[in-house]
């Protein structure tokens, strides 16, 4: 399964280990990109598209992103105290999370 955090994941350094006996021809390995608002230049995922429902006191963000592991969207609400909570999800489970919401307002 897709996990959109695995690009946050740090694969450790050159140089950790107490056996540098040995050298290599390959290049080190790129540093782990900062996550969206860490303060760094570079990004976690490309936005694709957005969206932005504003509700009785909530907003809410839809993003398609883009990472290297692929698509995924970042939902999140934005409370009218300023509190954020964010959720992701796959872009091959969107069909499952429409599905859902259709099953749900059939009940409203």
């Amino acid at each position: 399964m897709f996990d959109p955090m695995s690009d946050l994941a740090s694969g450790g350094s050159i140089g950790d280990d107490d056996d540098s006996t040995t050298a290599t021809d390959e290049a080190p390995a790129p540093a782990a990109p900062k996550s969206e608002g860490g303060g760094g230049d570079r990004k976690f995922a490309d936005e694709l598209h957005s969206c932005t429902i504003h509700a009785r006191q909530r907003t809410f963000y839809i993003d398609l992103k883009q990472s290297n592991n692929g698509k995924f969207f970042k939902v999140s609400e934005k409370s009218r105290g300023g509190q954020k909570t964010t959720i992701m999800f796959d872009a091959e489970d969107l069909e499952k999370f429409i599905k859902a919401f259709e099953e749900m307002k059939a009940h409203v």
